[in-house]
């Protein structure tokens, strides 16, 4: 499953930094993107799980 587009990791962790930062975290190692894709994954699981504890069959935000 391709969820997360690689490409944009780096461009993120950039802007959720800020710019007060005195050192920043300038690299994002390869797994990162295997990592996220798995942690999206989890909580998607678990919303459609919730979707379906509510006898819904449309994942909303809030099963997030």
């Amino acid at each position: 499953m391709a969820l997360i587009i690689k490409s944009n990791i780096k461009k993120a962790v950039k802007e959720l930094q800020g710019k007060e930062e005195e050192e920043e975290v300038t690299s994002v190692a390869e797994e990162i993107g295997t990592a996220l894709e798995r942690k999206v994954e989890e909580v998607l699981r678990e919303g459609i799980k919730r979707a379906k504890a509510n006898n819904r069959r449309t994942l909303q935000a809030r099963d997030l």
